[in-house]
């Protein structure tokens, strides 16, 4: 089991790479996280959902993920609360405080998991969650040292020198554990280091002096790590690429931004520029698209686009013969109506949508949970993604197609071309439509980009960069 000294320290990136290393050298490996937060989620075969993280590292063992990958997945909806998914379906909602009091109730089905994943692999590389450090949580704890204890697992700490303190955050992790947890920690890496790894050699001695751990390396900055899908929404600050490009595309970054790795596509195109736009800022009055993401919360999400003003923003840009996309979430806000009548996502009610779409939605229904097939009827392009919506969308827009599903319609595009939407994610990974897409808003040459063999390839770069840096013979003896 993998656990860092705090959240953002690289592990989902390190058990990645772990996982196409080992695959690479025969073994059955297959990744697991008990228990993760996050709104980045991936639609199993099996008919589930899991962390977005958990997927990518299943696809570094080159097998399909499942939902025993990741049996309990929080999915934040407010500031004090969360969606349950437990083994691939949501439960329900729960509070922090309650569920700090309840999550222990979920150890069975989360053991019920990793023992049945562990039945058909060699090896199983498990991913803490946060920090290791967090004692205050220990209580029912299935995260951290609760599992490692109930799996009887070695534990390898992971620190990010990048942030600064990396000496003192492992030290006092391991200073601050109770002595039968602290036994469990059997070796540390440091991650994330740029310039000349021999200059942490003291640094080493100093932590294994402290400790009594050994290191297993120090893992230096991985240059393409930008090609991998992030899991966590503190990464979205990196995730604009350079300007002075052809096609400038603006995404603003809503309180509940869902599946924003649905950009990551758009970001490898040579002649186009992705700006994330945090809150407090305006949407950039040169952007060709304006992209509504998807969205945990769909109508507090809307208020908060209208609190930062991006509504008005957002008829500039189609004043000024600009393009808008919506996608799931943000599909859902283009309309005229949103309805909740039964609450799903706070008091029961409706509001009035952008108006930008003649359709309206109802958050009512079983949750969509569905890999897709289909074309571009624009453009005749193939595409291929995945649903994960809850709502029923109707109206006059819907016999404008943006895309054709397996026989069914989906989406819609407004009578002038300017306006579209769907419910489709990860539509941007198939670089026929992604380029049909790009082409409709400005011409350009296909640039040739191979999405997805780009990440597979960053994939074996990370493996090769761990087989460098890291001794994983003594990482297996563990």
């Amino acid at each position: 089991m993998f656990m860092g000294t705090g959240s953002d320290v690289g592990k989902s990136m390190v058990v990645a790479g772990l996982c196409r290393a080992f695959t690479n050298r025969g073994l059955r490996v297959r990744p697991f996280k008990p228990q993760n937060m996050s709104n980045n989620a991936a639609v199993t075969a099996d008919g589930g959902e899991i962390g977005r993280a958990q997927a990518l590292q299943a696809r570094a063992c080159k097998v399909a993920p499942t939902i025993d990958m990741n049996p309990v997945l929080l999915k934040p909806q407010t500031d004090i609360g969360a969606q349950v998914v437990v083994q691939g379906r949501v439960v329900g909602a729960m509070k922090a405080r309650e569920y700090q009091t309840r999550k222990g109730e979920l150890m069975p089905a989360v053991l019920e998991s990793f023992h049945r994943l562990g039945r058909e692999a060699d090896l199983v590389l498990v991913e803490g969650a946060g920090s290791a450090s967090e004692v205050n949580l220990r209580a029912g704890d299935i995260a951290n040292m609760g599992f490692a204890e109930a799996a009887d697992l070695p534990v390898v700490l992971i620190g990010d020198i990048e942030r600064g303190g990396v000496i003192a955050s492992i030290v006092g992790t391991c200073a601050v554990l109770p002595d039968a947890e602290r036994a469990r920690l059997k070796a540390f890496l440091i991650n994330k280091f740029r310039g000349d790894t021999s200059l942490f050699d003291d640094g080493l001695r100093i932590i294994a002096e402290h400790t009594g751990l050994p290191s297993l390396g120090v893992v230096p900055y991985f240059t393409d790590a930008g090609k991998l899908p992030p899991e966590d929404a503190l990464a979205l600050g990196s995730r604009s690429s350079a300007g002075g490009r052809a096609i400038r595309i603006a995404v603003p970054i809503l309180s509940r931004i869902a599946n924003f790795d649905d950009f990551d596509p758009l970001r490898e195109e040579p002649d186009v520029t992705l700006t994330m736009v945090p809150p407090g800022e305006a949407l950039p009055g040169d952007a060709d698209l304006v992209i509504l993401p998807g969205t945990k919360a769909t109508i507090p999400d809307l208020a908060f686009l209208r609190q930062q003003g991006w509504d008005v923003d957002i008829a500039a840009h189609l004043r000024r013969g600009g393009h808008v996309l919506g996608i799931c979430g943000g599909f859902q806000m283009l309309g005229t109506r949103l309805d909740d009548p039964a609450g799903t996502e706070g008091a029961p009610g409706a509001v009035s949508g952008l108006g930008l779409l003649d359709i309206e939605t109802v958050l009512d229904g079983p949750k969509t949970l569905v890999e897709v097939t289909g074309l571009h009827p624009a453009s005749g392009a193939g595409v291929r993604g995945y649903e994960m919506h809850i709502g029923q969308t109707s109206g006059a827009a819907l016999t404008r197609p943006l895309l054709e599903l397996e026989g069914r319609a989906e989406g819609s595009v407004s009578a002038d071309g300017r306006v579209s939407g769907c419910y489709v994610h990860g539509m941007f990974s198939s670089d026929a439509f992604r380029h049909a897409f790009l082409s409709a808003i400005k011409h350009r040459a296909d640039s040739g980009i191979a999405y997805e063999d780009g990440v597979e390839s960053a994939l074996d770069a990370l493996a090769d960069h761990l087989e460098a840096c890291l001794d994983l013979d003594a990482l297996l003896a563990l």
